[in-house]
């Protein structure tokens, strides 16, 4: 059978969980935060955007060239 409580410990138990909620709402909050923050995320890995976008660069490029030699050579 389930306990009785009394309405003192009913809103106790109220206030606990809306002090743990609003922690857990700032928490993830400030993790939402730092995730989504694309600016800080490139600066610190710099050097593997630069290397993937120089990669991304040279396979449009070259796929661009392949493009454009297989018209020109059609006509």
């Amino acid at each position: 059978m389930a306990r009785a409580r009394s309405p003192e410990m009913i809103r106790a138990s109220i206030e606990e969980t809306r002090h743990e909620l609003a922690f857990s709402v700032n928490d993830l909050r400030s993790k939402v935060a730092e995730i989504t923050n694309w600016r800080g995320q490139l600066i610190k890995n710099r050097k593997q955007a630069l290397i993937g976008a120089a990669v991304a660069g040279f396979v449009i490029g070259g796929g661009v060239a392949a493009g454009i030699s297989i018209i020109t050579r059609r006509r």
